[in-house]
């Protein structure tokens, strides 16, 4: 991983999607799950975990779980899949989103011949205040790329 940081950013380079089979969580159970890296500590992240993820052909998430309080949005970057929330069951690929309350029973996998990529964004609910754009501050300081 290559990292770049200042006062006020941090910024990671892990490498091409096609290379996040590198990667491998090991649960607190002691179960491993490749293709998937946690990135909230890395760069120094304090309200939202992100985890980048890749499943290969015939892949997926082994069992359905929930959460205690963080909601998922789930942005899928490439590939074709299946994603199950409380028995619904439905298609996901590249431009799909999914959000699911923490308490929402979920599981996803792959049904493609690529590697199903996908970002995973925990956030606790109503955290968020104002709209989209309310929280930026235009500056005076002039842009300059060097």
């Amino acid at each position: 991983m290559t990292t770049h940081s200042g006062p006020h950013f941090t910024a990671l380079d892990i490498g091409p999607q096609a290379e996040l089979s590198n990667y491998t969580f090991l649960t607190p159970e002691g179960f491993e799950v490749p293709g998937k890296v946690f990135l909230r500590e890395a760069i120094g992240a304090s309200g939202v975990e992100i985890s980048w993820n890749s499943f290969p052909e015939g892949g997926g998430m082994p069992f359905l779980h929930a959460h205690r309080e963080h909601e998922g949005v789930y942005l899928f970057t490439g590939g074709e899949g299946e994603f199950q929330v409380d028995g619904a069951i439905f298609p996901v690929r590249e431009g799909s989103v999914v959000r699911v309350a923490p308490q929402g029973a979920r599981a996803y996998r792959n049904t493609g011949k690529a590697a199903l990529n996908f970002l995973v964004l925990q956030v606790k609910p109503g955290t968020v205040t104002g709209g989209p754009i309310e929280d930026g501050i235009p500056l005076k300081e002039e842009l300059r790329w060097k």
